[in-house]
C-alpha cells in the first residue's frame, strides 16, 4: 500500500546506482536454479549440433563428461537426459523403452561412475523417443490408451531407478500415472527416488525443435491434443497439479515456460510446492534466431530467465543453463 505521494516519494531513488538496486532487487538468478537438458546420441566420438537449435548439441556416451564437466563447474546441480533413438530400435509398442542398454540406462550409469552423486539425474519418462508413432502412449483403435501406457511407464520408471536416475520425470501426462509409478517405486524399494511431474503440459506448438532433437518429429502421427492439456485453459492445471500431488508428486513442471509464466504463479500461489518451469526448444531457438540475427541483444536471456523466477518457479530447465557463466554476469 503507497502512503505517500509525490514530490516526497520519488521511487527512482532506490534506482538512482548500481549498489542500490542490488540491495532493493526482489528476485535473483544463480546456478542452484538451473537444471541441463542433454541430448544423448548413438556412436562413438560423436558431437552433433541441432539444426533447429544453434547450439545445442547431441553427445555419444564417451562425450558426456564434456559437458557434464562444464555443468559441474559452473554449479548446476542436475542434468536431464533425453535420448535420440535409432530409428531401427523404434516401434509401435517403444520397447526401447526397457532395454537395459538403451542410451538413457548407459549414461545414467556412465554419470553415477563418474561423477557418484555430486550432479543429480532427471531422466524423461514417456515413449515418444522411442515409438514409430511419435506419440507418448501406446496406440489402440488411433486412440491413445491410458491404463495400457502406464504399465510400460511403470516398467520404464522402476528400469531408470535401478540404473541410478535420482529424479523421475513422467512427462506423458497420463491420467493416474503418478500414484501408480509412487507405488511400484515404493514397493521395489526405490522410496528415495524423487517424482518430478510435468503435471500442466500443453499441446503447444512450441515443441518443434526439441522433436528434432530426439528424432521423433518425421514420425508423429496427428497431434498430442488428446492427453496434453489446452492451451486456453487455466483452472483445469490448478486439477491436474492437484491430483499428482495427492498422487505423490514431489515437484511439479509447467511446459512451456514463457507463455505460461501466469500458469508458474497460480500453481506456486495456491499449492506452495516446487514448481519447475521448462524453456522450451521453441522458445530457446526462436531467442537465439533473434539474437544472433542481431534484433535482440544478448541479456534478453537473463531477462525471460529471470520472468520465471518472479512468476515463482523454484528450478528452470534451460538450454542456456551450459553458458551461465556469460549469462549471469
Amino acid at each position: 500500500m503507497i502512503t505517500g505521494k509525490y514530490p516526497n516519494l520519488r521511487l527512482r531513488r532506490n534506482r538512482k546506482q548500481q549498489w542500490i538496486r542490488r540491495l532493493t532487487q526482489e528476485n535473483t538468478l544463480t546456478p542452484d536454479d538451473f537444471i541441463l537438458p542433454i541430448f544423448l546420441t548413438e556412436g562413438k566420438n560423436k558431437k552433433d549440433e541441432v539444426k533447429s537449435m544453434p547450439d545445442v548439441y547431441r553427445y555419444s556416451i564417451d562425450r558426456l563428461s564434456q559437458i557434464t564437466d562444464k555443468a559441474l563447474k559452473l554449479g548446476i546441480p542436475m542434468v536431464a537426459l533425453f535420448p535420440k533413438t535409432n530409428e531401427k530400435l523404434k516401434n509401435d509398442l517403444g520397447t526401447e523403452a526397457l532395454n537395459e542398454n538403451n542410451l538413457v540406462c548407459k549414461a545414467i550409469i556412465e554419470i553415477k561412475k563418474k561423477y557418484k552423486n555430486q550432479i543429480g539425474i532427471m531422466c524423461d519418462v514417456a515413449l515418444d523417443p522411442y515409438t514409430s508413432h511419435g506419440h507418448d502412449g501406446l496406440i489402440k483403435s488411433n486412440k491413445i490408451i491410458n491404463d495400457e501406457t502406464i504399465e510400460v511407464l511403470i516398467n520404464q520408471s522402476l528400469l531408470q531407478a535401478e540404473m541410478g536416475c535420482d529424479v523421475l520425470a513422467p512427462s506423458d501426462m497420463m491420467d493416474g500415472r503418478i500414484g501408480k509409478i509412487r507405488k511400484a517405486l515404493d514397493k521395489e524399494n526405490f522410496k528415495d527416488v524423487q517424482l518430478l511431474s510435468y503435471a500442466a503440459k500443453y499441446a503447444s506448438g512450441f515443441y518443434g525443435p526439441f522433436r528434432d532433437a530426439v528424432g521423433s518429429n518425421k514420425f508423429l502421427k496427428g497431434d498430442k491434443k488428446t492427453y496434453q492439456m489446452d492451451f486456453r485453459n487455466t483452472d483445469e492445471s490448478l486439477r491436474e497439479i492437484a491430483l499428482d500431488i495427492k498422487e505423490g508428486a514431489d515437484m511439479v513442471m509447467v511446459k512451456p515456460g514463457i507463455p505460461y509464466l501466469d500458469i508458474i504463479k497460480g500453481i506456486k500461489d495456491k499449492f506452495k510446492i516446487p514448481v519447475f518451469a521448462y524453456q522450451v526448444s521453441g522458445e530457446y531457438s526462436l531467442l537465439s534466431n533473434a539474437i544472433n540475427s542481431k534484433i535482440l541483444k544478448e541479456h534478453v536471456i537473463f531477462e525471460t530467465l529471470m520472468s520465471f523466477k518472479r512468476a515463482g518457479a523454484n528450478a528452470i530447465v534451460s538450454y542456456y543453463a551450459d553458458r551461465l557463466d556469460k549469462i549471469l554476469k
